[in-house]
């Protein structure tokens, strides 16, 4: 079977390249993907697929379905096309789409009697403020049993833990009064932003050893000569527990409120969708990996125990799943590079599209072919969820 996977692969190569080259040319930032959307689209419309447009809500999101029977696994294949704003592709999001599609028709073409169903979603927004989230409070991953993905990357691997991330934009307001003449008039809105600051460093000290908080001016508020009434400011918290993380954000809380009493200025908060540390799943992460060696994919390596953070965490908090990283730059290369932009179209990257097709389908085969593994996914799920 994996003879067969791998040439019917090779025999639709070339065009899911020239897919992914054309994806990494358009390098749509978080909801621009819109010509990104319609080419993938067209593709899976093509294949028998049926297509739903603007699933959740979101004008870059789909949902395409091929189904086998009436009976039988619902295996989730999700994908992410956005680029950096003002970068590009220099995540590697452009080769996601024609590996999973390149997985799916091979599935299709290869499995004829068993009963299955293949539900792929394309996800906007990953980089931003995590399109995942919003189509989950929507309703969407409740039709599949497991979440497969594809990641370009240094190694070929899969991830055990990824980072639970909060993201706040707190706007602190003072008063406003000319800095020379009558500063005893105004209330600084900047002093209030530069003592948040210095209370998160002083937090740091005593914060477990994984987490990390981060923070920066959006608007400091106006010249120097003026007292300013007004400043934004941005911080990020992870930590890769989630419950922890929570426990984190009361304390960064405490800190803001703690600034704007030194400070005599108040504060609004926005807070953008929480990211979710991942539940992992050690039993599917080695039928990846088992695959990952049998198409001898390039630059294998142990899982990676701790990554940044993802909208993925999220939707496996509600089904098993696991996304595996095929190796398309030299081993070290940091993500959001230069060296990431400038590999996107380049032979390593073509070839990763492929090997990440080719390990999805055998991965999906082997849970239509062996429920008893399926079983055990299930099981090590359900046991991790309530731990």
């Amino acid at each position: 079977m994996r003879d067969k996977i791998k040439n019917y692969v090779n025999e639709i190569s070339g065009w899911l390249w020239e897919l992914s080259d054309r994806i990494y040319d358009y390098a749509e930032p978080a909801f621009e993907e819109k010509q990104s959307c319609s080419l993938m689209e067209a593709a899976f419309e093509k294949h028998g697929f049926v297509v739903e447009h603007g699933v959740a809500g979101l004008d870059t999101a789909f949902r395409a379905v091929y189904s086998q029977g009436t009976d039988g696994l619902s295996i989730g294949l999700l994908f992410e096309y956005d680029a950096l704003e003002q970068v590009g592709h220099a995540c590697g999001h452009h080769m996601q789409g024609p590996s999973v599609l390149g997985a799916a028709l091979a599935v299709k073409e290869l499995c004829r009697e068993q009963d299955y169903r293949l539900v792929v979603y394309a996800t906007p927004a990953e980089e931003t403020v995590g399109g995942k989230i919003i189509m989950m409070d929507e309703g969407c991953f409740k039709d599949i049993d497991v979440a497969l993905m594809m990641h370009g990357a240094p190694t070929t691997c899969v991830d055990v833990k990824c980072m639970a991330l909060e993201d706040f934009i707190i706007t602190f307001k003072g008063v406003k009064a000319h800095a020379a003449m009558s500063p005893d008039q105004g209330r600084s809105a900047f002093d209030a932003a530069l003592l948040s600051f210095q209370g998160i460093e002083f937090l740091r000290e005593h914060v477990k050893e994984d987490t990390r908080m981060h923070y920066t001016v959006l608007n400091a508020g106006g010249p120097p000569n003026v007292v300013p009434d007004q400043t934004v400011a941005e911080y990020t918290l992870r930590s890769y527990d989630t419950d922890y993380l929570n426990e984190v954000v009361d304390r960064f809380r405490d800190v803001i409120r703690g600034a704007c009493m030194m400070t005599g200025t108040q504060y609004s908060e926005e807070r953008t969708y929480p990211f979710r540390a991942k539940i992992p799943c050690y039993e599917l992460n080695d039928l990846i990996m088992e695959q990952a060696r049998a198409f001898e994919a390039p630059q294998l390596a142990r899982p990676r125990e701790k990554t940044g953070s993802t909208d993925f965490g999220n939707v496996m908090y509600e089904v098993p799943g696991s996304c595996i990283r095929v190796a398309f730059v030299p081993e070290g290369t940091s993500a959001h590079s230069k060296e990431y932009l400038d590999a996107g179209k380049t032979e390593t990257a073509h070839k990763a599209v492929s090997y990440g097709a080719m390990i999805l389908a055998g991965t999906i085969l082997e849970l239509i072919h062996k429920p008893e593994r399926m079983e055990r996914i299930r099981e090590e799920f359900a046991r991790a969820k309530k731990s």
